[in-house]
């Protein structure tokens, strides 16, 4: 076949699997610079708003060069912007973010990554059909690769509360999933991206000053590779790679590669933020959450196989947290099961 009727050429191919794997780079390096901004006295919800608040900056201002100075939203989108930007935006990384303060970051993450298996339950119950056997076999891997995450065969302790905090996280991804369904055409990926974070800094920072979030932020150095160093040098990355540059690089990933070549490029989120840790903060799953990682990310690559067999029309979606990542949002995934094409939330 000529290179003129090949949809995707080599050198988009390259640039776009460059862009997703530089997606999930950054994305993977939120939850050790956070941990490191917690560990050094900061709150979760402080961690948070500097975070979203500093990319809704950046994102805004491309988002106003992209589109010119148009980012007029319609009365359903604006609803729609609205719930993006707390559920997937504020609650996501808030949960998040609350979970990696007592748990290692990639079990926190991987607690995370268990939202398709939550989307799998909800539309089975939903629609009172059984998935198909590949996802099924997909979701009891998932399941059997969590056991393993949290020791629950083993002598080991892990904290509850950091577990209820990463449910949470998964729970809102796969929400977000659900209610981001619905097309809306004029909320182009920048647009999405820009006013999510707006929308949840402000969610946020409401919620700071009537106390329903706790924020505290200190001035002290954090610990970084075993060194100390100024906060200002995580929060900035925060802002800067984990939110604007990745954001960014998973739009440019998706229209490239589209949505589900994109996704699980973006799996190697995992892999990212394990190996971030273990420089920066020292630490190190074990072998058995080690196991349970590599069967949580396998379950997952059936589920979303199985997506991409059964889907008919629009490609199939794939996780990631993300994120959430905004471009991914209007596509539809098995069994009728939405799933915006994901670089992680977290």
């Amino acid at each position: 076949m000529s290179n003129a009727t090949t949809p995707r050429s080599v050198p988009d191919l390259r640039v776009g699997v460059s862009m997703a794997l530089l997606s999930a780079a950054t994305f993977g390096s939120s939850g050790p610079m956070a941990k490191a901004l917690i560990d050094a006295g900061w709150t979760a919800g402080a961690a948070v708003l500097v975070r979203i608040g500093g990319a809704a900056v950046l994102l805004g201002a491309v988002a106003a060069v992209v589109r010119r100075g148009n980012l007029r939203v319609s009365g359903p989108s604006l609803r729609a912007l609205l719930v993006y930007g707390t559920v997937a935006m504020a609650g996501v990384q808030l949960a998040f973010f609350n979970a990696v303060r007592t748990l290692d970051v990639g079990v926190a993450l991987l607690l995370e990554f268990t939202a398709p298996v939550l989307l799998v339950a909800w539309t089975a119950a939903r629609t009172r059909t059984l998935p198909s056997r590949t996802t099924l076999v997909g979701a009891a891997l998932t399941m059997l690769g969590l056991v393993f995450v949290l020791d629950l065969t083993g002598a080991g302790t892990i904290d509850p509360v950091g577990v209820a905090w990463g449910m949470v996280a998964a729970v809102c991804v796969a929400a977000f999933f659900v209610l981001s369904a619905r097309q809306h055409d004029d909320l182009p990926p920048v647009v999405m991206a820009a006013g999510g974070t707006l929308v949840g800094a402000l969610v946020l920072g409401l919620a700071g000053l009537v106390g329903l979030v706790p924020m505290a932020f200190t001035n002290g150095d954090v610990v970084l590779a075993g060194r100390p160093t100024g906060w200002w040098l995580p929060a900035a990355w925060l802002v800067v790679c984990s939110t604007s540059i990745a954001y960014l690089a998973g739009i440019g990933a998706v229209q490239r590669l589209g949505t589900r070549l994109a996704s699980f490029v973006g799996l190697t989120e995992v892999l990212a933020a394990v190996l971030v840790a273990w420089v920066l903060l020292s630490e190190l799953p074990g072998p058995s959450q080690l196991l349970g990682g590599a069967c949580i990310v396998a379950g997952i690559v059936l589920i979303r196989r199985a997506e991409g067999t059964e889907a008919t029309g629009a490609e199939a979606a794939v996780l990631p947290a993300a994120p959430a990542v905004a471009p991914d949002h209007p596509q539809a995934g098995d069994h009728g099961t939405p799933g915006p094409s994901r670089q992680s939330v977290g």
